[in-house]
């Protein structure tokens, strides 16, 4: 990699700027043009240099006081369309299958927060729309430091 192209990676792997246009900015302070950046970052992750891009948000600071993992007995074959019908829910930050699946039954994951305490009566229609009765509420206990990882 080209030390000026490494200038991009830098900047890339921690927060970027909060700003309408991130990659200009990125651009400017590394020598490029936001155009440049962009074609970088579509190298990146064509290669495999880096894998995906993507925020992280800090339920906390945006003002989301509770939150659990929910993980759902649903039968392989319906997995995408239940991963899809909780995806519809706003209290849904993402959602997932797993592979082998937890615990022998647990296929598919799915976020939720709450901007007050956890909410019973959001999970019991979440289980009647997904008509998945066998579920588990993973609570969090603490939130743990998200950092991303620091190779330059």
């Amino acid at each position: 990699m080209e030390k000026s192209v490494r200038e991009i990676a830098k900047r890339l792997q921690g927060d970027i700027p909060l700003t309408p246009r991130p990659f200009q900015r990125i651009g400017v302070e590394a020598g490029f043009t936001e155009s440049e950046v962009v074609a970088a970052v579509r190298e990146f992750l064509a290669a495999g240099v880096i894998r995906k891009f993507g925020a992280v948000l800090s339920h906390r600071e945006a003002g989301y006081s509770s939150n659990a993992m929910v993980v759902w007995a649903a039968p392989p074959e319906r997995a995408a369309d239940v991963g899809r019908i909780l995806a519809g829910f706003r209290e849904v930050t993402h959602c997932y299958e797993r592979v082998p699946a937890f615990e022998g039954k647990y296929t598919v994951f799915s976020m939720i927060h709450f901007r007050g305490a956890l909410r019973n009566e959001v999970l019991e229609e979440m289980s009647l729309k997904t008509r998945i009765g066998d579920y588990k509420v993973l609570r969090s206990l603490r939130e743990l430091k998200k950092t991303s990882m620091v190779y330059f």
